[in-house]
């Protein structure tokens, strides 16, 4: 499944206008889609379903926050593209990303929704959370959008924030737990496992001389993990690995600058790679200072004898599922 991208609401109304398809729409900035924004963007799918009309997702890029008070953005969770991916994946129809400039951030709160949810996108309905504002300085709120609504005839559906254990879930939070390392934590937040993505870039050649080798990922996103050794699974074109990640800076050589270093287990010889796509599964340990490459690559080996065990559970516990001897919402 794909979704159609646009750049301003006029692209979208020219793709459905003719056919008088109006738009059920979410607004915001989704870094991360995380559980709270999935149960928005399943809402409008659903309500599009119903109606017939265009399930939309109308976000900015970059952020506005990246114009406005870039001293105040916070570091971006995922990537445009990983955003329409995600889109994509949850049945939206249509993606339209506003270039976010200065001049967008002038328009005031009724001047955006007369003009480009009514008058571009058509909105029949639209979808946000609770704490959801827009416009000029951020003067509307859902109290604003709601009497809007009911004015100029759309509907309105505010939906509640998603709890985790007691936990409201939010980027926020999953950039704090990510930065901890907490990756584990992350995923559940997520619904998914944390994702970094890049290109392949040359190393220092210190793991193939005197540990293992390693692929070097220049991480196209804004958080990292902190520093230390995780059980990851590494994407090279359509097949995936199963893999050791070191975020670090070797000190046990050292190393100075940050690098993230992906092996990939049970893999001989050199693979062939341009880019990488790296899912965190676990933390296994911090980053540390051997005394030399013997007590390094012990640990190494170690470290990969555990993710070869966490994985052949991962595996079993997948096969009683699709078997029906767990309950499916056991995770």
């Amino acid at each position: 499944m794909s979704v159609t991208v646009f750049t301003s609401a006029a692209e979208w109304a020219a793709r459905y206008g003719a056919a008088g398809r109006g738009s059920i729409l979410a607004i915001g900035n989704f870094d991360g889609i995380h559980l709270g924004h999935q149960a928005i963007l399943r809402g409008v799918v659903a309500r599009a379903r119903e109606t017939g009309d265009v399930a939309t997702v109308l976000t900015f890029e970059p952020p506005p926050l990246k114009i406005l008070r870039p001293e105040k953005a916070p570091p971006r969770l995922s990537t445009n593209e990983q955003r329409l991916t995600w889109f994509a994946a949850g049945g939206l129809e249509a993606a339209v990303v506003l270039p976010f400039t200065r001049e967008l951030a002038q328009v005031g709160p009724e001047a955006f929704v007369e003009e480009i949810l009514l008058r571009g996108l058509n909105l029949r309905a639209v979808l946000v959370g609770e704490n959801f504002c827009f416009g000029h300085r951020q003067a509307g709120n859902v109290r604003m959008l709601r009497e809007l609504g009911m004015r100029l005839g759309f509907e309105v559906t505010i939906v509640p924030p998603v709890e985790f254990r007691g936990e409201i879930v939010s980027s926020t939070v999953i950039r704090r737990e990510i930065a901890a390392g907490n990756v584990s934590h992350a995923a559940r937040l997520l619904g998914r496992p944390f994702v970094l993505t890049g290109p392949v870039v040359a190393g220092t050649g210190t793991g193939r001389k005197f540990t293992f080798p390693t692929l070097n990922l220049a991480a196209e996103q804004e958080v990292l993990p902190c520093e230390g050794v995780y059980i990851t699974q590494t994407k090279i074109g359509d097949v995936s690995y199963d893999s050791v990640t070191n975020i670090g800076k070797r000190p046990t050589f050292g190393g100075t600058e940050l690098s993230v270093e992906t092996h990939l287990l049970g893999v001989s010889g050199e693979v062939p790679a341009e880019r990488l796509k790296i899912r965190f599964w676990k933390r296994l340990r911090g980053e540390q200072k051997f005394r030399g490459a013997d007590e390094l690559r012990a640990q190494i080996a170690r470290d990969i004898a555990h993710a070869g065990r966490f994985f052949a559970r991962l595996r079993r516990f997948r096969a009683l599922r699709r078997a029906g001897s767990l309950p499916a919402n056991k995770s």
